[in-house]
């Protein structure tokens, strides 16, 4: 992993999280990109299952991320745990103005890498919701793919993708990335 990637983690949580891997039979492919900000993004997104992964491969690599939890699980007993997780709290209600925050958070922060699943929920959805993609826009920051893989048993990191803002052209390149992978529950 790059010098410029925020850290987290030692020796003994990074054995954990490759022990975790090994042990549920998967493996992590790719590379990620030295560069202190980004936006990651993951999919197919359908099961719970996808955070268990995300959290693994984040001990497993050593890298500090964040991740958007509705803010109602922002409290006793759950708000250190997820804080320290890398939990960034959303009022689900008050939506407007999320791209303007996240955007801020990546000029206020000088390492932020931010992971966001663009479906949405776990449900089967007609589309992506494009939040990730204003956002890295917005931020000028890359946008990097982290594939679930569950018929393969890969969670496969990058490559990386610049926004150029015409999210119509963009939109297609990035899906081309995540074709193929299968979640845990397709249907």
């Amino acid at each position: 992993m790059g010098e410029a990637l925020p850290k987290r983690g030692g020796r003994l949580t990074k054995a954990i999280g490759r022990g975790l891997f090994r042990l549920f039979g998967w493996r992590i492919t790719g590379h990620a990109a030295n560069t202190p900000k980004m936006v990651l993004i993951g999919a197919p997104h359908t099961s719970n299952w996808d955070f268990v992964l995300t959290m693994m491969a984040m001990f497993a690599l050593g890298v500090r991320f964040s991740w958007v939890v509705k803010h109602t699980l922002f409290k006793w007993p759950f708000a250190g745990l997820l804080d320290w997780l890398g939990g960034v709290p959303l009022n689900r209600q008050k939506t407007v103005g999320f791209v303007e925050q996240m955007a801020a958070e990546f000029e206020r922060r000088d390492q932020f890498l931010l992971a966001i699943m663009p479906e949405g929920t776990r449900s089967k959805v007609p589309g992506w919701k494009t939040g990730f993609y204003y956002i890295a826009y917005k931020a000028q920051v890359p946008i990097f793919m982290v594939i679930f893989d569950y018929g393969a048993k890969e969670l496969c990191i990058g490559p990386e993708f610049y926004p150029t803002g015409d999210l119509t052209a963009d939109l297609p390149v990035i899906q081309s990335f995540f074709a193929g992978a299968k979640g845990k529950n397709p249907a």
